[in-house]
């Protein structure tokens, strides 16, 4: 539940992506970006705290994946990728998209008021003692920033409603052969039926 830094950090995190070596320690990437300025941010501990995010979200995409985001993927398609991204690198995070917006979506309740995240925080935290410790000020914090990475996503309009995701087919055939059940993270994408 680190995501209390930034949003969704787009052209960073490209730029970091970019700078990444393979077969580089994540740690080396960071530094070499924050020796490069990769990121705008005015002082160095909020530069190497964005950093940390965007390396934490980057290193549990694939090699393919992160080709794909540097070298073929439109706009609409780094956006997809990188909430994926947030959505594997914070569980939390991963069932809130599919507990709650995708289940809100398919029950045509399109708004998503704040207070879902706070229901979905409590649920959780009656079975985790890591959130149920977490402070109501950090509570907070992490709701706005996940509402904010979920509207730079374009999982939400600007007015919290949630929108039906558009990916292209080769993002989604890659979904599909690495993790079908990830397609569940994005509102209005229907599910792999399974092989019978």
């Amino acid at each position: 539940m680190s995501f209390t830094t930034g949003g969704l950090f787009l052209h960073e995190s490209i730029e970091v992506a970019r700078l990444h070596h393979e077969d580089e320690a994540w740690e080396e990437t960071a530094k070499r970006a924050l020796d490069q300025g990769t990121t705008a941010l005015p002082k160095s501990a909020s530069n190497r705290r964005s950093l940390r995010e965007i390396t934490n979200r980057l290193r549990v995409l694939t090699d393919t994946e992160r080709r794909f985001l540097l070298e073929d993927a439109d706009r609409t398609d780094q956006q997809a990728l990188l909430w994926i991204a947030i959505c594997r690198a914070y569980r939390f995070v991963g069932e809130f998209a599919v507990e709650v917006v995708r289940e809100r979506y398919l029950s045509y309740q399109i708004d998503l008021p704040l207070s879902s995240f706070d229901i979905a925080l409590e649920n959780k935290a009656e079975w985790e003692e890591e959130l149920a410790n977490l402070s109501m000020s950090t509570r907070r914090k992490l709701r706005q920033v996940l509402f904010r990475i979920m509207r730079e996503a374009e999982i939400l309009s600007q007015d919290n409603r949630i929108q039906a995701a558009i990916l292209s087919s080769r993002l989604r055939r890659q979904i599909e052969e690495h993790i079908p059940g990830e397609l569940a993270y994005f509102p209005g994408i229907p599910l792999m039926e399974p092989n019978n």
